[in-house]
């Protein structure tokens, strides 16, 4: 019988996050130089020849730069056919950009609405939430009272998977002071709202950086912008500094007590080196002391040839 290679269990599923696509329609580009649809184009060309495959794509707002039908269209059209090839659920969350008419006829297939477009998705046992955390001609987050009391209401039943929540702007702090200004209002009554339920962690976007956080025992991921990142260290007199880099998602792997996030690095990836996934059934056939001995060893034949090549020695 083959032995597991670690003490952990394989996932029970992952769900891929992405953020701040910030397209423009009729394939304009943002800033006159960002391609945004050709990056997120090759990451899922990646993803999906990778083998790896979660079982839904998670967009947490700013999908189009200024609301547009044909953004929204172009996003579609270029996002499901790796989806489907995938198998995986695609689940658009609005931001601060989007607009709710056009997202919803286009994205969702609904009809046009000025109300706040949240959703509830199962995804094999796993409760997605989908909350619209935008503010109509604003670009600070909040969420209404109603927004509130659906929640409460919706989380009173527990998931088979639990629960992730999938919003734009985050509910934790940020070290840009000017972000502070179109932060999510009264976070703290958000964290209310999900105290004691099973809520196991939140996905957002807005900040165009990748950074985490825990509150209450829950994590926070926020996935970098596909677009454009703000420089955390930029020139000392830059109240803001937005660099074409550090475009990436989060894989998210939900396992039976906890939850990974793993980013994936979106553009080109120059290959240091490789090893070959052949051998990997082999190896599992081997006892836990000889893959130890082999590969853990630092004196063992193995660690010393790549040890060598890697110094170059």
């Amino acid at each position: 019988m083959k032995s597991p290679l670690s003490q952990h269990p394989d996932p029970v599923l992952s769900v891929l996050h992405i953020s701040d696509t910030h397209l423009l329609g009729h394939d304009r580009l943002l800033w006159g130089s960002i391609d945004t649809a050709a990056r997120l184009t090759a990451l899922l060309e990646r993803v999906v020849a990778s083998g790896e495959r979660p079982a839904a794509l998670v967009f947490t707002g700013d999908l189009a730069d200024i609301g547009e039908v044909e953004a929204y269209r172009d996003l579609r059209d270029g996002v499901q056919p790796f989806a489907d090839a995938l198998g995986a659920k695609v689940i658009w969350v609005m931001g601060n950009h989007d607009e709710r008419q056009p997202f919803a006829t286009t994205l969702l297939d609904e009809d046009s609405t000025t109300e706040a477009l949240d959703r509830v998705y199962d995804i094999d046992g796993l409760r997605i939430i989908a909350l619209d955390t935008s503010v109509p001609g604003f670009h600070h987050g909040e969420l209404s009272t109603a927004q509130h009391d659906w929640l409460k209401d919706i989380l009173a039943t527990p998931a088979a998977q639990g629960t992730l929540l999938a919003m734009h702007h985050p509910p934790i702090p940020t070290p840009i002071d000017m972000m502070g200004v179109i932060e999510l209002d009264d976070q703290a009554s958000l964290w209310q709202s999900i105290a004691g339920s099973d809520v196991r962690g939140i996905l957002a976007g807005h900040l165009h950086y990748s950074t985490f956080a825990a509150y209450q025992g829950i994590p926070v991921s926020v996935a970098a912008a596909m677009c454009y990142n703000i420089d955390m260290v930029g020139p000392a007199d830059t109240l803001l500094s937005g660099v074409d880099a550090g475009h990436s998602a989060s894989l998210v792997s939900v396992y039976p007590e906890q939850l990974v996030f793993s980013s994936l690095v979106a553009g080109d990836l120059p290959v240091v080196f490789a090893q070959a996934k052949a051998r990997l059934d082999e190896f599992r056939e081997w006892s836990p002391e000889r893959r130890r001995a082999v590969f853990s060893d630092k004196l063992s034949e193995f660690n010393q040839g790549e040890q060598a090549a890697q110094s170059g020695s």
